[in-house]
C-alpha cells in the first residue's frame, strides 16, 4: 500500500514576511547578525548545508549543465553501451578501470562513486557478452567478499572505508533497477566456474589467433585468471580452516604472477580520455548515482590511475600472503609481535583485516552480533593462548601440571577467573594493532585504562599463589602484565613521534621519559621474566626426582632486551643532545605569555596513570633533571656520543640484522659523529635550529646541522 495516499491533508498557513525583514535589517550594522541561540546555534550554522545549492548540496551536481547521465537501458539504446561484440582493447579497458574503483573505494571513497559508475554493474544479467558479464557477476562476489571480510575484522574507521551499498544488493546481482530476483542469484561455485570457463574459452583463442590477437587474448585471460584466484583466496580467508593453508598461498602466488602480466599489458586496453572524470571511455558514468548520496557538501572523487591501481593490488596480494604466516604463530607474545610489525608497514584495511581474521577466525556466535561493540575473538581459543602466553613468560607454579597449587580450588579459581578477564582487554590489543596509525594512538590510551584494572587484580592473584606454593612473594602474573602495559606505553608515545604530534621544544621530555623510565622498566620486567622462568624450570625439574646434568640458563628474550637496551640508549642519546641544544639556544622556545610546560607535560602523559608503573609527575621530572640544566654542554654532547656509540656496539653484536637494525645503526653512526663535531665546537655561536630528519626511522631522526 503507497503511504502517501492514506496520508491525511495538511493545510499550511503561510505568512509573507519578506516586507517585515527588510524593515527590521536596517536597524543591524554592516556584519551584525541576528539569529536565535537556542534553536541555531553556532555549531548548526557551520554544519548547515543550503538544500538544492549545487555549491553545497552533493545531488544537485548533475544539474549544473552538464547532460542528463544515462543509465544502463538508454546508454544502451543511444549506442553508447555495446553488450556484445566487444574487441579485446574494449574488454581490457573496462576491467582495468573497474580495478582503479575498487582500489578508489578500498581507500575511503564510497561504491557509489567508485565502482558502481561502471553501468555494466546494474544490470550484469543483460550483457551477452560472456566474458563480460562472467567478470561482471564476479565483481560483484568481490566486492561481496571483501565488505564481509572488512565488516567481521571491525579495525576500520569512517576515514578508511565507507561498506554502505547504496541499495546496491552486493549479495546477489541487480536486475531491473535494483530490485532483487532469486531465479538471477550466482552461488560462489557458479561464480568461479563461470570464470574458469572464460580463462579456458580466451586461452584457445589467444593459441589460435594472429600474434597481435594473441597477445591481447593472452592480457584478458589473465585479468579473469587472477579476479578468479583472488576471489577464490579471500574465500579461503573469510572462511578460513586448518586445511586452506597451502591452497591460499598457491593462489596468492598465481595471483602475483598474473598480475605482472597485467601490468605489462595495462596499455593494450582503451585508456580514459586526457581531462576527463570518467576512467575509460565507455561504460563509466561518472555522476549516474549522485541523486544516491546524502545532501551533504559535494566531495571530488578521482579515480586512482590504472597503472598506480595495478601496483596496489600487486603489494596487497603481497601482503595479504604475509598475513596468512600469522596462522604459525601459535605463541601470542610472537603473534603480538606479528601484528605490531604488520602495522608498522602501513598496510591497507583489506589486509589488515584479512590478518585479524586469519589470527583467530570468529566464531558463528560472534559473527552474529558484529554490529555490536567489541573484537570478534572466541572467548576460549584466546583464554587458552593467554594461558600458554603466562605459562612460557613466568612459569608460574598456578600453571604447572600436578602443581599442589593447582589442586587448590580458591587459588584455581583466582587464576581461572584472571585469566578471563584478561581476554577482552588482550582481544582489544590485537585489534587496535589492527586500525590505522592515526587512530591506534587514541585506542592505546583507551586500552591502558582496562589494563590498569587488571593490574589490581593481577597483585590480589599473585599474593594467592605465592601463599598457596609457600614462597615468597613471587609477581607471576604482575610481571607478564607488567610487560604488555609498559609496550603499549611504549607504543603511545612513540607513536606520537611517528604522527609527528610533538613540538621540536617537547622531544627532551618524551625522550627523557623512554630513556629514564620506561625502557628501563621493560628490560627490569624481562630479566625478572627470565629469573622467574628458570625457577619454574629448575622446580619441575627436582620433583622429576632426577640428578640431571645442571642446564644452560635459558635466555628466551635475550634478543628483545638487548633491543630494549638500544632504544633506551638511543632515548638517551637524544635526551642530552637536546637538553644541550636548549642550553646553546638552537632550540626555539614558545614565548612564556602563551605557554605553560606543566600543562603540555601533564596533557602528553595522562594517558600513562596506570598502577605500575607509577607515573612521573611534571614536578618530579624537574627535580630529576634539574642538575642537567646547569651542566656544560660539551660534557651533554659528550655523554650523547657515548649513548649512541654504546647503540652501535649492542646492535652490531646481533648476527642477523633486519631492515630495522640497518636503519638503527645508520641513525645511531650518524648522530654519534654530529653530536662529536658539536662538542668540538662546530657551530658553537650558531643559533640555526636543527634538523630531525626522520626519513631513515619513524621513531629515531638523524640530526642535521644546518
Amino acid at each position: 500500500m503507497d503511504l502517501l495516499s492514506v496520508s491525511p491533508e495538511v493545510t499550511y498557513n503561510w505568512v509573507d514576511i519578506t516586507s517585515d525583514f527588510f524593515k527590521y535589517i536596517q536597524d543591524l550594522q554592516l556584519g551584525e547578525l541576528l539569529h536565535d541561540g537556542h534553536l541555531f546555534g553556532l555549531f548548526e550554522a557551520m554544519s548547515a548545508i543550503e538544500m538544492m545549492d549545487p555549491k553545497m548540496d552533493a545531488g544537485m551536481m548533475c544539474n549544473r549543465g552538464n547532460p542528463k547521465p544515462l543509465n544502463f537501458q538508454q546508454a544502451v539504446a543511444a549506442g553508447k553501451l555495446k553488450i556484445d561484440d566487444l574487441e579485446p582493447s574494449e574488454l581490457i579497458g573496462i576491467i582495468d578501470a573497474t580495478m582503479a574503483c575498487i582500489v578508489s573505494w578500498l581507500e575511503g571513497h564510497s561504491l557509489a562513486q567508485t565502482v558502481f559508475t561502471n553501468l555494466y554493474l546494474h544490470q550484469p544479467h543483460l550483457i551477452i557478452n560472456k566474458t563480460l558479464k562472467a567478470y561482471c557477476i564476479a565483481v560483484y562476489k568481490l566486492l561481496d567478499c571483501i565488505r564481509d571480510c572488512i565488516n567481521k575484522a571491525q579495525v576500520f574507521e569512517e576515514e578508511d572505508f565507507q561498506p554502505m551499498g547504496y541499495g546496491y544488493r552486493l549479495g546477489s546481482n541487480p536486475q531491473s533497477g535494483n530490485t532483487y530476483d532469486a531465479s538471477l542469484e550466482v552461488s560462489e561455485q557458479r561464480c568461479i566456474a563461470m570464470l574458469r570457463e572464460q580463462e579456458e574459452e580466451l586461452n584457445k583463442k589467444a593459441r589460435s589467433g594472429e600474434d597481435e590477437a594473441n597477445s591481447l587474448w593472452s592480457a584478458l585471460a589473465a585479468r579473469i585468471r587472477f579476479t578468479r584466484m583472488f576471489y577464490q583466496a579471500l574465500l579461503l580467508i573469510t572462511k578460513r580452516d586448518s586445511q586452506s593453508g597451502a591452497d591460499c598461498v598457491a593462489l596468492l602466488n598465481g595471483c602475483s604472477e598474473m598480475m605482472k602480466v597485467i601490468i605489462k599489458t595495462a596499455g593494450k586496453g582503451t585508456q580514459p580520455i586526457e581531462n576527463s572524470d570518467s576512467p575509460n571511455p565507455m561504460g563509466f558514468e561518472p555522476m549516474i548515482n549522485q541523486r544516491l548520496l546524502p545532501p551533504t557538501f559535494p566531495r571530488y572523487t578521482r579515480i586512482k590511475p590504472r597503472l598506480e591501481a595495478l601496483q596496489y593490488f600487486d603489494e596487497q596480494v603481497t601482503r595479504l600472503r604475509h598475513a596468512w604466516k600469522i596462522t604459525s604463530c601459535t605463541n601470542f607474545h610472537t603473534a603480538l609481535d606479528f601484528f605490531m610489525e604488520f602495522s608498522r608497514q602501513r598496510a591497507c584495511i583489506l589486509s589488515r583485516s584479512a590478518l585479524q581474521l586469519l589470527y583467530l577466525s570468529p566464531s558463528p556466535a560472534s559473527t552474529a552480533s558484529l554490529a555490536q561493540s567489541g573484537p570478534p575473538r572466541p572467548h576460549h581459543a584466546l583464554l587458552e593462548i593467554l594461558r600458554d602466553s603466562v605459562k612460557n613468560f613466568v612459569n608460574p607454579p598456578a600453571l604447572t601440571p600436578k602443581s599442589p597449587v593447582v589442586s587448590t580450588p580458591q587459588t584455581r579459581e583466582f587464576v581461572e577467573n584472571f585469566l578471563a578477564r584478561c581476554v577482552r582487554p588482550f582481544a582489544v590489543l590485537l585489534q587496535v594493532c589492527g586500525h590505522n596509525r592515526a587512530r591506534q594512538r587514541d585506542k592505546f590510551a583507551l586500552l591502558l585504562d582496562e589494563f590498569a584494572t587488571l593490574q589490581d587484580e593481577a597483585e590480589s592473584v599473585d599474593a594467592v599463589v605465592s601463599g598457596a606454593a609457600g614462597s615468597g612473594p613471587r609477581a607471576y602474573f604482575g610481571t607478564w602484565l607488567l610487560y604488555h602495559v609498559l609496550r603499549v606505553m611504549i607504543a603511545y608515545l612513540l607513536s606520537g613521534l611517528e604522527l609527528e604530534l610533538y613540538s621540536v621544544h617537547e622531544y627532551h621530555y618524551i625522550f627523557w621519559y623512554l630513556y629514564e623510565f620506561l625502557y628501563g622498566w621493560l628490560v627490569s620486567a624481562l630479566g625478572r621474566a627470565e629469573t622467574l622462568a628458570n625457577e619454574g624450570t629448575r622446580r619441575s625439574d627436582a620433583k622429576r626426582g632426577g640428578t640431571r646434568k645442571q642446564k644452560k640458563r635459558s635466555r628466551p628474550y635475550a634478543r628483545e632486551g638487548l633491543m630494549c637496551q638500544v632504544m633506551q640508549n638511543m632515548c638517551g642519546g637524544y635526551y642530552k643532545a637536546l637538553v644541550a641544544f636548549k642550553l646553546q639556544g638552537k632550540i626555539r622556545q614558545p614565548q612564556s605569555e602563551f605557554d605553560n610546560e606543566a600543562v603540555r607535560y601533564k596533557h602528553r602523559f595522562a594517558p600513562l596513570s596506570v598502577l605500575t608503573p607509577p607515573q612521573v609527575h611534571y614536578h618530579e621530572f624537574c627535580e630529576m633533571t634539574q642538575p642537567l640544566q646547569y651542566e656544560n654542554p660539551v660534557i651533554l654532547y659528550l655523554g650523547g656520543c657515548k649513548h649512541f656509540q654504546q647503540a652501535r656496539s649492542l646492535l652490531e653484536t646481533i648476527t642477523t640484522p633486519d631492515q630495522e637494525i640497518t636503519d638503527l645503526l645508520k641513525v645511531a653512526k650518524t648522530n654519534f659523529v654530529v653530536l662529536k663535531l658539536l662538542a668540538g665546537g662546530h657551530k658553537r655561536d650558531s643559533t640555526t635550529p636543527p634538523e630531525f630528519d626522520f626519513s631513515v626511522h619513524r621513531h629515531f631522526p638523524i640530526i642535521k646541522l644546518v
